[in-house]
């Protein structure tokens, strides 16, 4: 495989830089994890390869900066570069045309623990190797050769353009339109809370070429320096704040025919595809997230003492971290059924996406929480390393589709059967 020869490389030029993963927040180095929740159990000697490569790119690369990327706001293009040299930039993405050609699994596998670095960056990352993929695979050969390699670089950069204004969980009532003169499509509509948009080169619209209804949606592919291309101001959020988020807006802009992904009315189908591959890859965030929280509520008990002893003699404080880390060990093998089910495209993928991004998200999120309550004041600095972990996951309880969306996806797989 393409990694594996990517790997073979990094050990050479020594950034394995020890036999232990560590992860290292606020100043202090963690202890090795304790086996119970250890995430290389059950796989491949191969995938905990390149998952202590992506544990070691967080705790290295990632990790010392996730603060000032936070703080101030900072695209950190030239790390994300450095992560696509190790093949992370189109990690399912066919060997080809640049990919490293994993499997989901691999993937929630390396986005797990590239998270435990940062969330936001990771994420970013992820929606792009969507992308990537969405080209890759219902691209012609022509359209793979001309963006894959470049966005498997990360020389280029790109961004999933589905949300409106007036359409966000109601995806297929989308308004965007492209109005067919020639072999060009004129474009015109706006997007909403677009990852990464303004900043980056490559945009995968979905936009309305027939009926409204989601047979008349199609997929175009628009590179930003097309004329009546436009994005709004930044937005200030939450969280995810290592990576931009704009509108991105279309004025008579002319993209050609030869752009558009698949057949015309596809465009959903290609949207819906793509989701259900994102909601694992954002459930993994989540999990990364979780991890590095569960070993900062663990230091922090063993080392914080209240009342004459450790906060980790207190039984109450124990058996909460107990439920964090059988919450964790749960949601990491759901996210990982749902990758093997998407992977041999089973009947039973879509509801087990759905259930792992709607569990996993709820679930993580809480323990991230929990493990901000377990700081106490401190949690709440921004010195401490949790409260920006659960600033970042808390939106992904709201995108990919909302949890009450997953709901929906999930009753109505039980009653059709």
């Amino acid at each position: 495989m393409a990694l594996s020869g990517r790997l073979t490389r990094a050990i050479r030029l020594g950034s394995f830089i020890g036999t232990n993963r560590r992860l290292i927040f606020n100043r202090i180095q963690r202890r090795g994890i304790a086996a119970c929740i250890d995430p290389s159990i059950g796989l491949s000697d191969e995938q905990k390869e390149f998952q202590k490569v992506a544990f070691d790119f967080a705790a290295n690369e990632m990790a010392p900066h996730m603060a000032d990327w936070d703080q101030n706001e900072i695209f950190p293009v030239e790390t994300m570069r450095k992560a696509a040299q190790l093949g992370f930039g189109g990690i399912y993405v066919q060997p080809d045309v640049g990919g490293s050609g994993l499997s989901r699994l691999d993937t929630s596998v390396i986005f797990e623990a590239l998270s435990t670095g940062c969330v936001s960056t990771t994420a970013y990352i992820s929606i792009h190797n969507m992308c990537a993929w969405m080209i890759d695979t219902f691209g012609n050969t022509e359209q793979r050769e001309k963006y894959c390699p470049d966005l498997c670089t990360m020389d280029k950069f790109a961004s999933y353009c589905l949300t409106e204004p007036g359409s966000g969980s109601d995806a297929a009532s989308l308004l965007t339109s492209a109005r067919l003169e020639g072999d060009h499509y004129v474009l015109n509509g706006s997007k909403a809370f677009i990852s990464g948009g303004g900043d980056t080169d490559v945009y995968i619209v979905m936009c309305r070429t027939g009926e409204r209804d989601p047979k008349g949606i199609s997929c175009l592919v628009v590179e930003k320096e097309t004329p009546g291309l436009s994005f709004g101001k930044k937005e200030k959020k939450m969280g995810w704040n290592s990576q931009p988020t704009r509108a991105v807006m279309f004025e008579d802009c002319m993209v050609p025919v030869t752009n558009r992904l698949g057949q015309e009315g596809q465009g959903f189908n290609i949207a819906m595809k793509g989701l259900n591959g994102g909601r694992i890859n954002i459930a993994s965030c989540s999990l990364g997230a979780a991890h590095a929280c569960v070993q900062l509520a663990k230091e922090h008990l063993m080392v914080r003492k209240q009342f004459g002893e450790a906060l980790s003699n207190n039984q109450f404080l124990q058996f909460k971290l107990a439920e964090m880390a059988t919450k964790l060990v749960a949601s990491r093998l759901l996210v990982r059924q749902a990758a093997l089910a998407l992977q041999e495209s089973r009947a039973d993928a879509v509801p087990l996406c759905s259930m792992a991004k709607l569990f996993v998200t709820d679930e993580c999120f809480q323990i991230c929480n929990q493990a901000l309550q377990m700081h106490g004041g401190y949690g709440y600095l921004k010195d401490y390393a949790v409260q920006q972990f659960v600033r970042d996951i808390r939106v992904h309880q709201i995108l990919e589709g909302t949890n009450e969306v997953m709901r929906m996806i999930i009753a109505r797989s039980l009653l059709m059967d």
